[in-house]
């Protein structure tokens, strides 16, 4: 059963972001697997400036790539010499231990170098439909201004609280919206108040109110 507030929620997201889908340009499941381990503490829009290049390159390519041409690659996204090394090591096991695929099996995805639970979350969900409810730095921001969430609580408990709140078949769906809501609306810095629909709602805008 829905409450009232989380329908209202839904039906707003689905009336700013219909169509909403992620960012991260891609064209090959690995691609989608490595740019979201480049996009830790980046925003998509640099990522895909990079990976323009990077993906010019073949999987069995990238794995025989040497660190510090891919770290030259990637140098924009940030930790640049760290996500290279995830990037090699990830092309070396998908071609050593799933002939070159990404699989549908978080316990393989999660032990690969630099492919935490929400990297999982969000390939899983894109790739094979799984239903998920990632949180990054804007879902956990909206969610906490929209008290589905507490302050103090970790993106764990943030994600539980919203998988408990929301039926299992929006998950995925709202993983992408309140991303988007949270970019380009619900801002960190100078958020859309004003023209905001869920304001009696937010705590952010009462305290600024």
């Amino acid at each position: 059963m829905i409450t009232t507030k989380n329908k209202f929620f839904i039906d707003y997201l689905n009336e700013l972001y219909p169509n909403a889908e992620c960012e991260l340009i891609y064209h090959r499941d690995y691609e989608l697997l490595m740019a979201v381990v480049l996009s830790a503490q980046c925003t998509d829009k640099r990522v895909n400036e990079v990976t323009k290049t990077l993906f010019t390159y073949s999987l069995e390519q990238i794995s025989q790539l040497d660190q510090k041409e891919i770290e030259k690659i990637i140098r924009p996204v940030g930790t640049y010499t760290r996500k290279a090394e995830y990037i090699k090591q990830i092309a070396i096991s998908l071609l050593k231990n799933t002939n070159g695929k990404v699989p549908n099996d978080r316990t393989f995805l999660e032990n690969l170098p630099g492919v935490g639970h929400k990297t999982c979350n969000v390939v899983l969900s894109n790739l094979f439909q799984v239903p998920a409810f990632a949180v990054d730095t804007h879902v956990s921001r909206v969610s906490k201004r929209l008290s589905f969430a507490k302050d103090q609580d970790s993106v764990e408990i943030i994600e539980k609280k919203l998988m408990k709140r929301f039926p299992k078949e929006y998950w995925s769906k709202m993983h992408h919206q309140m991303v988007l809501f949270g970019r380009y609306h619900c801002k960190s810095v100078k958020p859309n108040c004003q023209e905001c629909k869920l304001q009696k709602d937010c705590t952010y805008y009462q305290k600024k109110k």
